[in-house]
Parts: structure tokens; C-alpha cells; sequence
């Protein structure tokens, strides 16, 4: 409907530009000449000839145009305007002004001791027509006329196509952008269970081992239920609570593991305002864990971040457990990479390093301006 509206607006302006110009030309025309008095019926002349062309104009708008514009039927927008040129070219050459009709229409006044035109020579090549020769079948005006006529039907077509391909723009935006968070709803909820399994799975085996670290372990699990259940389903969440989310895992992991296992964490001090996507760290995390931990010889697992000119610089390493874990798994990282790719097509860098005995992983991700907290 605003569409509409913004067209036909448009419409009005130009014809009413249209309509008011002989008016205006006529009266600056009364001003630089002193003897010319301004004659409705001059204006009612060329009103009427442009009362033809928007009587045309709108049979096009509203009933040709839609055929090709919105119905795709070209064949029968195409013949409908064909016939409407050709009904428009016999008018235009059926109506013609008869000779002496386009004598100057001024007051008298302005006629006297104006000499009278010459007579024609039928042998002089200037003259209009020789006197015993029909005039032609079509003039330069008439011609005039119908290519003004095409052009108005070229303009009106451009101007609903525009407003056309800018809703099907609109609409087709609002389709992806809802698609965009289908997508990005689906894959956090491919995450979450993915992640949950993994810590019930340690909470599981620290109840046989130490059952008052199992105890903490439920604490700590509740604060990170709470954290993806309030925060997880957000388009960001600021730095400070995902730095405490990834803090608060890597302290429950520490919990099953003996000191062969070096757990490193390196995170920055002074934490801007700045928001990330929830739950887009932790997945490397959890495979760091899930494949770097031997419980043969010493491993180690490091996790750094560091933000460098509103981009978040995340590092984590891990040494390569003997006995690879046959775990079913991957679907974290294959979400990961399908989330980085919607939120941020080419503006981040993953770059994954798998060696015999590291694997490293390296992202870099832009940030977003964090809101500011008020008491």
C-alpha cells in the first residue's frame, strides 16, 4: 500500500507540473509584454491536448502496465499498446488543425499594421505545400506526439518496475533474514544438547571419584545452564559473560583431570564493551578436551583471547591424546563454521592447524558495541 502511494505521488507531481506550466508561461510572457493579455483560452488549448496524453496515460498505468509489470504477459501488453498507438495515430492525424487555424491567437491590438504574409508559390521549394497537392498523411507534429506518447509509456514502466524490484528487494531480505535465523535457531539448538552431553558425561564419572567435587560440579553446571538458557538464545552477549561461561567450563574440566594435564587459560584483564554471538567459543574448547587429553603421558590444553582493534583474537591449542576418542562428534564444529559463516560471511579468519601432536585452532571475529548497563 505505501508502495502505491509513493508511486501515484510521483504521478501527481509531474502532471500537475504539466498543467501548471502554461499558465506560468503565459503569465510571464503578460509580464515582459505589456500588450499581451493573458487568454484562458490559450491555456485551454494545450489542457486539452494534454488531457489526451494523461487519459492515455492512465489506460497504461492501470491497465497495460500491470500486464507486463506484475503479470508477465508480454504478448498481450505488447499488442494492447500497439493498438492503442494506432488508435492514438489516427486521432492525431483525423484531428488536425485546419488551415488558418493556428493564426496567432493575440488581441487585435497586437495584429494591427502586421503585414500580411505572402501568397504561395507553387514554384517556390520554401513554401509549405504546393496548392495542388494534398497536404501530407502525417506531420512532423503528429510524429512528435507519438514518440512523446512511447517515451511517457517507457517512463511509467521504469517507475513501477522500480518500485516493483524494490519490494521484491524488501520482501526478499525479510525472507532471508528470517531463513538467516531458522538456521542460526536450529544450530544452537544442535549445540546445546552437543555440549550437555559432554559435562552430565563428566559429572557422571566425578560421582564415583569424589562425590563433593560432583557436588561443585552441579553448581558450577547450574551457572552455565543459566547462561545458555537466558543468554544462549541471543544474537550477542557480551564479552565479560562469555569469558566467565568459558572461565566456569574449563574450572568444571579441571576437576576430573590429574596435573598431567596442563589447563591454561590467558584471558585480558580489562574486557571492553563489546558483544559476540553466545556459544561461539566454547565448541573448540570442548573438542580440545574431548581430543587432546591422554591419560598415558602429560598433556596440555591453552586457551588465550585478546581484543586488538575491535576484534576478538581467539587461540586454543591442545596436544593429541594416543588412543584417538571414537566419540561420534563433529557437529559442533561443523555448526561453528555455519554459524561464523552467517554472522559474518568474509569478516572473519578460522585457521586450523592439525598436526601429528598439536592441534591449534585461530579466530579472529569483529566485535559489536556492547550496551551500556545502567543502574
Amino acid at each position: 500500500m505505501k508502495q502505491i502511494r509513493q508511486e501515484n505521488l510521483i504521478y501527481l507531481a509531474v502532471w500537475g507540473l504539466l498543467f501548471v506550466a502554461p499558465m506560468l508561461s503565459l503569465y510571464i510572457r503578460t509580464l515582459n509584454d505589456a500588450n499581451l493579455l493573458f487568454d484562458w483560452t490559450e491555456v485551454f488549448v494545450v489542457w486539452r491536448k494534454f488531457a489526451v496524453f494523461l487519459l492515455l496515460f492512465l489506460v497504461h498505468n492501470f491497465l497495460l502496465a500491470p500486464l507486463l509489470v506484475h503479470g508477465h504477459k508480454r504478448i498481450a501488453y505488447f499488442a494492447l499498446v500497439a493498438a492503442v498507438l494506432a488508435t492514438f495515430t489516427v486521432y492525431q492525424c483525423t484531428n488536425r488543425p485546419k488551415e488558418g487555424a493556428h493564426r496567432d491567437h493575440r488581441p487585435p491590438m497586437e495584429q494591427m499594421g502586421r503585414p500580411a504574409p505572402p501568397p504561395f508559390d507553387r514554384h517556390d521549394p520554401h513554401g509549405r505545400h504546393r496548392p495542388n497537392m494534398p497536404p501530407p498523411i502525417m506531420g512532423e507534429h503528429d510524429i512528435l506526439a507519438i514518440v512523446m506518447l512511447i517515451l511517457m509509456f517507457g517512463a511509467n514502466l521504469g517507475i513501477k518496475s522500480y518500485f516493483r524490484n524494490r519490494d521484491d528487494r524488501k520482501r526478499l531480505a525479510a525472507l532471508e533474514k528470517q531463513s538467516l535465523e531458522q538456521q542460526l535457531e536450529y544450530l544452537r539448538y544442535q549445540i546445546n544438547p552437543h555440549f550437555f552431553m559432554n559435562t552430565l558425561n563428566n559429572i557422571h564419572a566425578l560421582v564415583d571419584i569424589d562425590p563433593a567435587k560432583a557436588q561443585e560440579t552441579i553448581l558450577e553446571l547450574s551457572k552455565m545452564m543459566r547462561f545458555v538458557l537466558y543468554e544462549g538464545d541471543k544474537r550477542g552477549v557480551s564479552l565479560t559473560k562469555e569469558m566467565e561461561f568459558i572461565r566456569t567450563y574449563i574450572k568444571l574440566m579441571q576437576l576430573r583431570y590429574t596435573e598431567k594435564v596442563r589447563i591454561t587459560l590467558d584471558l585480558p584483564q580489562d574486557v571492553p564493551n563489546r558483544q559476540l554471538p553466545p556459544l561461539i567459543l566454547i565448541t573448540f574448547i570442548e573438542n580440545a578436551f574431548k581430543h587432546g587429553v591422554s591419560y598415558q603421558r602429560e598433556s596440555f590444553i591453552e586457551v588465550k583471547m585478546k581484543v586488538v582493534d575491535e576484534r576478538l583474537h581467539f587461540s586454543c591449542r591442545n596436544s593429541k591424546a594416543d588412543i584417538p576418542n571414537q566419540e561420534k562428534g563433529g557437529v559442533g564444529l561443523a555448526n561453528v563454521r555455519k554459524r561464523l559463516n552467517l554472522l559474518f560471511e568474509h569478516k572473519y579468519t578460522l585457521h586450523i592447524d592439525d598436526t601429528p601432536d598439536v592441534y591449534s585452532v585461530e579466530l579472529v571475529i569483529p566485535l559489536e558495541m556492547g550496551l551500556e548497563v545502567r543502574d
